[in-house]
Protein backbone atom coordinates (compact mmCIF):
# COMPACT_ATOMS: atom_id res chain seq x y z
CA UNK A 1 0.00 0.00 0.00
CA UNK A 2 2.81 2.40 0.89
CA UNK A 3 4.50 1.62 -2.39
CA UNK A 4 1.31 2.48 -4.30
CA UNK A 5 0.91 5.77 -2.41
CA UNK A 6 4.54 6.68 -3.07
CA UNK A 7 4.12 5.82 -6.74
CA UNK A 8 1.02 8.02 -7.05
CA UNK A 9 2.77 10.90 -5.30
CA UNK A 10 5.69 10.65 -7.71
CA UNK A 11 3.35 10.67 -10.70
CA UNK A 12 1.45 13.72 -9.41
CA UNK A 13 4.71 15.50 -8.59
CA UNK A 14 5.98 14.97 -12.12
CA UNK A 15 2.64 15.91 -13.66
CA UNK A 16 2.31 19.18 -11.73
CA UNK A 17 5.98 20.16 -11.54
CA UNK A 18 5.47 22.92 -14.13
CA UNK A 19 2.27 24.26 -12.55
CA UNK A 20 2.53 27.45 -10.49
CA UNK A 21 0.91 26.46 -7.18
CA UNK A 22 -0.14 29.96 -5.94
CA UNK A 23 -1.82 30.72 -9.27
CA UNK A 24 -3.49 27.30 -9.36
CA UNK A 25 -4.90 27.72 -5.84
CA UNK A 26 -6.32 31.16 -6.68
CA UNK A 27 -7.93 29.79 -9.85
CA UNK A 28 -9.42 26.87 -7.93
CA UNK A 29 -10.93 29.30 -5.41
CA UNK A 30 -12.60 31.32 -8.19
CA UNK A 31 -13.94 28.15 -9.81
CA UNK A 32 -15.27 26.94 -6.46
CA UNK A 33 -17.07 30.26 -5.98
CA UNK A 34 -18.48 29.91 -9.50
CA UNK A 35 -19.89 26.45 -8.78
CA UNK A 36 -21.41 27.60 -5.48
CA UNK A 37 -23.13 30.58 -7.14
CA UNK A 38 -24.24 28.47 -10.14
CA UNK A 39 -25.73 25.88 -7.80
CA UNK A 40 -27.92 28.65 -6.41
CA UNK A 41 -28.62 30.57 -9.62
CA UNK A 42 -29.45 27.38 -11.53
CA UNK A 43 -32.13 26.37 -9.04
CA UNK A 44 -33.29 22.83 -9.75
CA UNK A 45 -31.17 22.61 -12.88
CA UNK A 46 -28.37 20.42 -11.50
CA UNK A 47 -27.15 19.73 -15.03
CA UNK A 48 -25.90 23.32 -15.16
CA UNK A 49 -23.69 22.72 -12.13
CA UNK A 50 -22.40 19.35 -13.32
CA UNK A 51 -21.74 20.62 -16.84
CA UNK A 52 -19.66 23.56 -15.62
CA UNK A 53 -17.74 21.34 -13.18
CA UNK A 54 -16.89 19.01 -16.07
CA UNK A 55 -15.74 21.97 -18.18
CA UNK A 56 -13.52 23.18 -15.38
CA UNK A 57 -12.05 19.69 -15.19
CA UNK A 58 -11.29 19.69 -18.92
CA UNK A 59 -9.81 23.17 -18.67
CA UNK A 60 -7.59 22.25 -15.72
CA UNK A 61 -6.33 19.16 -17.54
CA UNK A 62 -5.55 21.27 -20.61
CA UNK A 63 -3.81 23.84 -18.39
CA UNK A 64 -1.53 21.18 -16.90
CA UNK A 65 -0.69 19.81 -20.35
CA UNK A 66 0.06 23.25 -21.82
CA UNK A 67 2.23 24.19 -18.83
CA UNK A 68 4.54 21.33 -19.81
CA UNK A 69 4.98 22.56 -23.39
CA UNK A 70 8.01 24.76 -23.84
CA UNK A 71 7.49 28.32 -25.14
CA UNK A 72 9.74 27.40 -28.09
CA UNK A 73 7.25 24.75 -29.19
CA UNK A 74 4.32 27.10 -28.59
CA UNK A 75 6.03 29.67 -30.79
CA UNK A 76 6.55 27.05 -33.50
CA UNK A 77 2.86 26.08 -33.45
CA UNK A 78 1.53 29.65 -33.26
CA UNK A 79 0.85 30.32 -36.99
CA UNK A 80 -1.09 27.05 -37.26
CA UNK A 81 -3.11 27.90 -34.14
CA UNK A 82 -3.95 31.36 -35.50
CA UNK A 83 -4.95 30.09 -38.95
CA UNK A 84 -6.95 27.24 -37.43
CA UNK A 85 -8.88 29.69 -35.26
CA UNK A 86 -9.67 31.82 -38.32
CA UNK A 87 -10.92 28.77 -40.23
CA UNK A 88 -13.21 27.81 -37.34
CA UNK A 89 -14.42 31.40 -37.14
CA UNK A 90 -15.21 31.38 -40.87
CA UNK A 91 -17.21 28.16 -40.45
CA UNK A 92 -19.50 29.99 -38.01
CA UNK A 93 -20.95 31.99 -40.91
CA UNK A 94 -21.97 28.74 -42.62
CA UNK A 95 -22.77 26.32 -39.79
CA UNK A 96 -23.10 28.62 -36.78
CA UNK A 97 -25.96 28.56 -34.30
CA UNK A 98 -27.14 30.66 -31.37
CA UNK A 99 -30.08 32.49 -29.91
CA UNK A 100 -29.47 36.10 -30.91
CA UNK A 101 -26.36 35.61 -33.07
CA UNK A 102 -24.56 32.75 -34.80
CA UNK A 103 -21.61 32.39 -32.44
CA UNK A 104 -21.25 28.64 -31.84
CA UNK A 105 -20.37 25.54 -33.82
CA UNK A 106 -22.33 22.44 -32.82
CA UNK A 107 -19.75 19.65 -32.64
CA UNK A 108 -22.25 17.11 -31.34
CA UNK A 109 -20.58 16.52 -27.98
CA UNK A 110 -20.28 20.22 -27.13
CA UNK A 111 -20.67 23.72 -28.58
CA UNK A 112 -17.53 25.58 -29.60
CA UNK A 113 -17.32 29.37 -29.77
CA UNK A 114 -14.36 30.13 -32.08
CA UNK A 115 -14.34 33.79 -31.07
CA UNK A 116 -13.14 32.77 -27.60
CA UNK A 117 -10.17 30.93 -29.12
CA UNK A 118 -9.03 34.14 -30.81
CA UNK A 119 -8.50 35.75 -27.40
CA UNK A 120 -5.59 33.34 -27.08
CA UNK A 121 -4.41 32.87 -30.67
CA UNK A 122 -4.32 36.61 -31.55
CA UNK A 123 -1.82 37.58 -28.82
CA UNK A 124 0.11 34.39 -29.66
CA UNK A 125 0.35 35.43 -33.30
CA UNK A 126 1.33 38.99 -32.43
CA UNK A 127 3.99 37.75 -30.01
CA UNK A 128 5.27 35.41 -32.74
CA UNK A 129 5.45 38.23 -35.29
CA UNK A 130 6.89 40.88 -32.97
CA UNK A 131 9.49 38.42 -31.69
CA UNK A 132 11.07 38.44 -35.14
CA UNK A 133 11.15 42.19 -35.81
CA UNK A 134 13.19 45.07 -34.46
CA UNK A 135 11.60 46.55 -31.33
CA UNK A 136 10.11 48.99 -30.59
CA UNK A 137 7.90 48.30 -33.62
CA UNK A 138 8.05 50.61 -36.63
CA UNK A 139 5.02 51.88 -38.52
CA UNK A 140 5.41 48.98 -40.94
CA UNK A 141 5.39 46.46 -38.09
CA UNK A 142 2.39 48.19 -36.54
CA UNK A 143 0.53 47.95 -39.86
CA UNK A 144 1.13 44.18 -40.00
CA UNK A 145 0.09 43.87 -36.35
CA UNK A 146 -3.10 45.83 -37.08
CA UNK A 147 -3.93 43.37 -39.88
CA UNK A 148 -3.38 40.41 -37.54
CA UNK A 149 -5.84 41.96 -35.09
CA UNK A 150 -8.24 43.52 -37.57
CA UNK A 151 -9.16 40.44 -39.61
CA UNK A 152 -10.54 38.29 -36.76
CA UNK A 153 -12.07 41.29 -34.99
CA UNK A 154 -13.97 42.28 -38.15
CA UNK A 155 -15.22 38.71 -38.56
CA UNK A 156 -16.34 38.48 -34.93
CA UNK A 157 -18.18 41.81 -35.03
CA UNK A 158 -19.86 40.67 -38.25
CA UNK A 159 -21.41 37.65 -36.43
CA UNK A 160 -22.36 40.01 -34.60
CA UNK A 161 -20.50 39.76 -31.26
CA UNK A 162 -19.22 43.18 -30.27
CA UNK A 163 -18.17 42.12 -26.75
CA UNK A 164 -15.89 39.29 -27.88
CA UNK A 165 -14.54 41.48 -30.69
CA UNK A 166 -13.58 44.14 -28.16
CA UNK A 167 -11.74 41.62 -25.98
CA UNK A 168 -9.87 40.13 -28.93
CA UNK A 169 -8.86 43.66 -29.99
CA UNK A 170 -7.75 44.42 -26.42
CA UNK A 171 -5.58 41.30 -26.29
CA UNK A 172 -3.85 42.44 -29.46
CA UNK A 173 -3.40 46.02 -28.29
CA UNK A 174 -1.80 44.82 -25.06
CA UNK A 175 0.65 42.68 -27.03
CA UNK A 176 1.68 45.72 -29.08
CA UNK A 177 2.01 47.81 -25.91
CA UNK A 178 4.30 45.21 -24.32
CA UNK A 179 6.45 45.22 -27.45
CA UNK A 180 7.61 48.69 -26.39
CA UNK A 181 5.67 50.99 -28.73
CA UNK A 182 6.66 54.62 -28.22
CA UNK A 183 4.37 56.71 -26.03
CA UNK A 184 3.92 59.40 -28.67
CA UNK A 185 2.62 56.74 -31.04
CA UNK A 186 0.25 55.45 -28.36
CA UNK A 187 -1.06 58.98 -27.86
CA UNK A 188 -1.44 59.57 -31.59
CA UNK A 189 -3.29 56.28 -32.20
CA UNK A 190 -5.49 56.79 -29.13
CA UNK A 191 -6.39 60.29 -30.30
CA UNK A 192 -7.26 59.04 -33.78
CA UNK A 193 -9.37 56.28 -32.27
CA UNK A 194 -11.34 58.69 -30.09
CA UNK A 195 -11.81 61.09 -32.97
CA UNK A 196 -13.23 58.31 -35.13
CA UNK A 197 -15.93 57.26 -32.63
CA UNK A 198 -18.63 59.54 -34.11
CA UNK A 199 -17.96 57.99 -37.53
CA UNK A 200 -18.48 54.50 -36.10
CA UNK A 201 -21.99 55.26 -34.80
CA UNK A 202 -23.82 54.90 -38.17
CA UNK A 203 -22.26 51.45 -38.66
CA UNK A 204 -23.52 50.04 -35.35
CA UNK A 205 -26.43 47.64 -35.51
CA UNK A 206 -29.74 48.81 -34.01
CA UNK A 207 -29.39 46.67 -30.89
CA UNK A 208 -25.83 47.96 -30.35
CA UNK A 209 -26.98 51.58 -30.53
CA UNK A 210 -29.81 50.66 -28.20
CA UNK A 211 -27.35 49.35 -25.63
CA UNK A 212 -25.36 52.59 -25.69
CA UNK A 213 -28.51 54.70 -25.29
CA UNK A 214 -29.74 52.41 -22.49
CA UNK A 215 -26.42 52.82 -20.71
CA UNK A 216 -26.81 56.59 -20.84
CA UNK A 217 -30.40 56.48 -19.56
CA UNK A 218 -31.68 53.03 -18.43
CA UNK A 219 -34.67 54.61 -16.65
CA UNK A 220 -36.05 55.89 -19.96
CA UNK A 221 -37.37 52.40 -20.73
CA UNK A 222 -37.49 50.53 -17.39
CA UNK A 223 -39.72 47.72 -18.66
CA UNK A 224 -37.87 47.28 -21.94
CA UNK A 225 -34.26 47.90 -22.83
CA UNK A 226 -33.39 49.24 -19.37
CA UNK A 227 -34.79 46.21 -17.52
CA UNK A 228 -31.55 44.19 -17.38
CA UNK A 229 -29.33 46.85 -15.93
CA UNK A 230 -31.97 48.16 -13.50
CA UNK A 231 -32.58 44.67 -12.08
CA UNK A 232 -28.84 44.06 -11.90
CA UNK A 233 -28.29 47.24 -9.89
CA UNK A 234 -31.15 46.28 -7.58
CA UNK A 235 -29.53 42.88 -6.98
CA UNK A 236 -26.13 44.43 -6.25
CA UNK A 237 -27.55 47.06 -3.91
CA UNK A 238 -29.82 44.69 -1.98
CA UNK A 239 -26.91 42.42 -1.01
CA UNK A 240 -25.67 44.84 1.62
CA UNK A 241 -22.61 43.94 3.68
CA UNK A 242 -22.94 40.16 4.00
CA UNK A 243 -25.71 39.34 1.51
CA UNK A 244 -29.05 37.59 1.80
CA UNK A 245 -27.51 34.14 1.98
CA UNK A 246 -27.02 31.27 -0.45
CA UNK A 247 -30.15 30.54 -2.44
CA UNK A 248 -31.99 33.55 -1.01
CA UNK A 249 -31.50 36.00 -3.86
CA UNK A 250 -34.89 37.16 -5.11
CA UNK A 251 -33.72 38.76 -8.35
CA UNK A 252 -32.47 35.49 -9.84
CA UNK A 253 -34.89 33.04 -8.24
CA UNK A 254 -37.96 35.09 -9.14
CA UNK A 255 -36.63 35.61 -12.69
CA UNK A 256 -36.32 39.37 -12.43
CA UNK A 257 -32.66 39.18 -13.47
CA UNK A 258 -32.10 37.81 -17.00
CA UNK A 259 -28.99 35.84 -17.98
CA UNK A 260 -28.30 35.30 -14.29
CA UNK A 261 -26.02 32.32 -14.91
CA UNK A 262 -23.93 34.00 -17.62
CA UNK A 263 -23.52 37.75 -18.16
CA UNK A 264 -25.13 38.82 -14.87
CA UNK A 265 -23.91 36.11 -12.51
CA UNK A 266 -21.81 38.71 -10.68
CA UNK A 267 -25.10 40.36 -9.66
CA UNK A 268 -26.27 37.05 -8.16
CA UNK A 269 -23.04 36.81 -6.18
CA UNK A 270 -23.48 40.40 -4.97
CA UNK A 271 -27.06 39.81 -3.80
CA UNK A 272 -26.43 36.53 -2.01
CA UNK A 273 -22.95 37.17 -0.56
CA UNK A 274 -22.93 40.96 -0.34
CA UNK A 275 -19.91 43.22 -0.06
CA UNK A 276 -17.85 40.46 1.57
CA UNK A 277 -18.38 38.11 -1.36
CA UNK A 278 -17.59 40.80 -3.92
CA UNK A 279 -14.38 41.87 -2.16
CA UNK A 280 -13.26 38.25 -1.83
CA UNK A 281 -13.76 37.57 -5.53
CA UNK A 282 -12.11 40.82 -6.62
CA UNK A 283 -9.15 40.13 -4.31
CA UNK A 284 -8.71 36.73 -5.97
CA UNK A 285 -8.89 38.35 -9.41
CA UNK A 286 -6.32 40.96 -8.37
CA UNK A 287 -3.98 38.25 -7.10
CA UNK A 288 -4.36 36.23 -10.33
CA UNK A 289 -3.59 39.26 -12.49
CA UNK A 290 -0.63 40.31 -10.34
CA UNK A 291 0.75 36.77 -10.22
CA UNK A 292 0.50 36.42 -14.00
CA UNK A 293 2.28 39.73 -14.53
CA UNK A 294 5.04 38.61 -12.15
CA UNK A 295 5.40 35.32 -14.03
CA UNK A 296 5.46 37.22 -17.34
CA UNK A 297 8.25 39.42 -16.04
CA UNK A 298 10.41 36.31 -15.55
CA UNK A 299 10.34 35.50 -19.27
CA UNK A 300 13.70 35.30 -21.02
CA UNK A 301 12.57 36.05 -24.58
CA UNK A 302 10.30 38.54 -26.32
CA UNK A 303 7.68 36.02 -27.45
CA UNK A 304 7.09 34.67 -23.95
CA UNK A 305 7.07 38.07 -22.26
CA UNK A 306 4.66 39.64 -24.75
CA UNK A 307 2.31 36.65 -24.76
CA UNK A 308 2.14 36.10 -21.00
CA UNK A 309 1.77 39.80 -20.26
CA UNK A 310 -0.95 40.28 -22.87
CA UNK A 311 -2.95 37.32 -21.50
CA UNK A 312 -2.76 38.71 -17.97
CA UNK A 313 -3.85 42.19 -19.05
CA UNK A 314 -6.69 40.80 -21.17
CA UNK A 315 -7.97 38.88 -18.15
CA UNK A 316 -8.14 42.18 -16.25
CA UNK A 317 -10.27 43.67 -19.05
CA UNK A 318 -12.73 40.78 -18.65
CA UNK A 319 -13.18 41.68 -14.99
CA UNK A 320 -13.40 45.44 -15.54
CA UNK A 321 -15.86 45.26 -18.45
CA UNK A 322 -18.24 42.74 -16.85
CA UNK A 323 -18.07 44.45 -13.45
CA UNK A 324 -18.73 47.85 -15.00
CA UNK A 325 -21.49 46.40 -17.18
CA UNK A 326 -23.53 44.83 -14.36
CA UNK A 327 -23.07 47.94 -12.20
CA UNK A 328 -24.33 50.26 -14.92
CA UNK A 329 -20.95 51.93 -15.39
CA UNK A 330 -20.44 50.53 -18.91
CA UNK A 331 -22.81 49.52 -21.73
CA UNK A 332 -24.02 45.91 -21.79
CA UNK A 333 -21.81 44.12 -24.34
CA UNK A 334 -22.24 40.47 -23.41
CA UNK A 335 -18.84 39.91 -21.79
CA UNK A 336 -18.86 37.12 -19.16
CA UNK A 337 -17.19 37.37 -15.77
CA UNK A 338 -14.09 35.17 -16.21
CA UNK A 339 -14.31 31.71 -14.62
CA UNK A 340 -17.47 32.78 -12.80
CA UNK A 341 -20.05 32.86 -15.60
CA UNK A 342 -21.44 29.65 -17.05
CA UNK A 343 -19.71 28.78 -20.31
CA UNK A 344 -17.41 26.11 -21.68
CA UNK A 345 -15.23 27.57 -24.42
CA UNK A 346 -14.48 30.68 -22.39
CA UNK A 347 -13.46 28.73 -19.28
CA UNK A 348 -11.29 26.22 -21.15
CA UNK A 349 -9.57 28.88 -23.29
CA UNK A 350 -8.83 30.98 -20.19
CA UNK A 351 -7.31 28.01 -18.36
CA UNK A 352 -5.23 27.14 -21.43
CA UNK A 353 -4.01 30.74 -21.34
CA UNK A 354 -3.01 30.38 -17.70
CA UNK A 355 -1.20 27.16 -18.63
CA UNK A 356 0.74 29.20 -21.20
CA UNK A 357 1.73 31.74 -18.54
CA UNK A 358 2.86 28.89 -16.26
CA UNK A 359 4.92 27.42 -19.10
CA UNK A 360 6.73 30.72 -19.58
CA UNK A 361 7.83 30.73 -15.95
CA UNK A 362 8.53 26.99 -15.64
CA UNK A 363 10.79 26.85 -18.70
CA UNK A 364 12.52 30.21 -18.28
CA UNK A 365 15.89 28.55 -17.51
CA UNK A 366 15.83 26.66 -20.80
CA UNK A 367 14.94 29.51 -23.15
CA UNK A 368 17.29 30.57 -25.87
Amino acid sequence: MMVLVRWLREILARLFDKVDLPLLLALLCVMLISLVVLASAGGDNTRLFMSQAARFGVGLAAMVVVSRITPAKLRLWTPAAYLGSLVLLALVFVFGSGRSADLWLDLGVFYLQPGELLKLSVPMMLAWYLHGVVLPPSWKSLAVAAAIIGLPVAMIIKQPDLGTGMLVAASGVFAIYLAGIAWWRIGLLAGLGLASLPAVWPFLLPHQRERVLTFLSPESDPLGTGWNIIQSKIAIGSGGFSGKGWGQGSQAHLDFLPEHTTDFIFSVLSEEWGWLGVVTLLALYLFIIGRCMWLAASARDGYSRILAGALAMTFSVYVIVNGGMVAGLLPVVGVPMPLLSYGGTSAVSLLVGFGTVMSVHAHRKFMT
